[in-house]
């Protein structure tokens, strides 16, 4: 698979909608990984991230703009002891739940399927980092409807063994910007990791759809002894 640039990546796409970046550094040492969120209504942008324990989760920047809290408000992010698990919906906590029941992560998502949010169906994409023992290798999923048909799930994971440093996979909810929203095709994009993590984020950041981003978060991991720096950044200040 050919390597893309992720900043022309995001610069060329105004709606990728949720995207979730998990890689190993360029020296080999961090695992890493980001997850970014973009809205184009008024119930989507009112948002923030907000750290919460190991994770982070999603809150009303300005509560009294709540109107449905179902789809919005959730925690991305959660450690269950050497695993981060980093998705764009409540399918966070299923899988913390199914894993700390000894289930894999793809059987911890079998309960669950795209959201309900027709006619887009936007697909929940999740992603789970492994380390231990020095080692490390993740694993990235997407759960979608059958060309936008809600009669079918169609369920995909992607499981990365031993990454090469430097490299990373992005995946996204939507293809692109459209009525309905598209859903993402194919593999996880094959991208370069850096070891900046400022440098990272700032591009990330400034790569988002000026109008349409709402929040990042960027997170390094140690891999040799499972100490990690985040990076949140809030259009909604």
């Amino acid at each position: 698979m050919e390597m893309i640039s992720i900043e022309k990546e995001l610069r060329e796409n105004s709606y990728p909608g949720r995207g979730i970046i998990i890689g190993k550094s360029a020296d080999g040492t961090k695992a890493v990984t980001a997850y970014f969120i973009m809205g184009r209504s008024v119930n989507s942008r009112n948002r923030i991230f907000v750290e919460e324990g190991d994770g982070i989760r999603t809150q009303a920047f300005d509560p009294a703009l709540l109107t449905d809290p179902s789809l919005v408000i959730y925690a991305p992010v959660r450690v269950l002891g050497n695993k981060t698990i980093v998705t764009n919906g409540d399918q966070t906590d299923t899988i913390y739940e199914g894993m700390d029941s000894q289930m894999t992560f793809e059987q911890s998502l079998r309960s669950r399927e795209f959201e309900p949010d027709g006619p887009n169906y936007t697909p929940r994409i999740s992603g789970i980092m492994h380390i231990e023992n020095g080692s490390y290798n993740y694993a990235m999923s997407i759960l979608k409807s059958n060309n936008g048909s809600p009669d079918s799930c169609n369920r995909y994971t992607f499981a990365y063994e031993n990454p090469a440093a430097g490299e990373g996979h992005f995946i996204h909810t939507y293809r692109c910007d459209g009525n309905p929203l598209p859903s993402f095709e194919g593999e996880p994009k094959l991208i370069g990791i850096p070891d900046d993590m400022e440098a990272f984020t700032d591009m990330l950041w400034s790569s988002l759809n000026e109008e349409n981003k709402v929040s990042l978060f960027v997170r390094y991991i140690d891999i040799a002894t499972g100490t990690y720096e985040t990076k949140i950044v809030n259009k909604n200040q």
